[in-house]
């Protein structure tokens, strides 16, 4: 897993990559949990919260760079 403070010195296209990485693990994680070949399913918890920080660091920056207040995160680095 990594930290908020890694996650940050990462540029943009970078994060962007990292998430889409985060995102198919998590769709390879459920695939294997549904077929029982999973033995660690606290894995899938860790790894989604992975995700939640990545989206939470683009909206950061989406905010700081735009001033914008909200962001669709379906809009944000899919």
């Amino acid at each position: 897993m990594t930290r908020a403070a890694e996650l940050r010195e990462l540029n943009d296209d970078e994060l962007a990559r990292h998430l889409a990485e985060v995102r198919e693990e998590v769709f390879h994680l459920r695939f294997q949990l549904a077929l029982g070949k999973q033995d660690n399913s606290a894995r899938l918890a860790h790894v989604r919260r992975e995700v939640a920080r990545v989206l939470t660091l683009q909206t950061e920056r989406a905010a700081a760079s735009g001033g914008v207040t909200t962001v669709d995160k379906r809009k944000v680095a899919r």
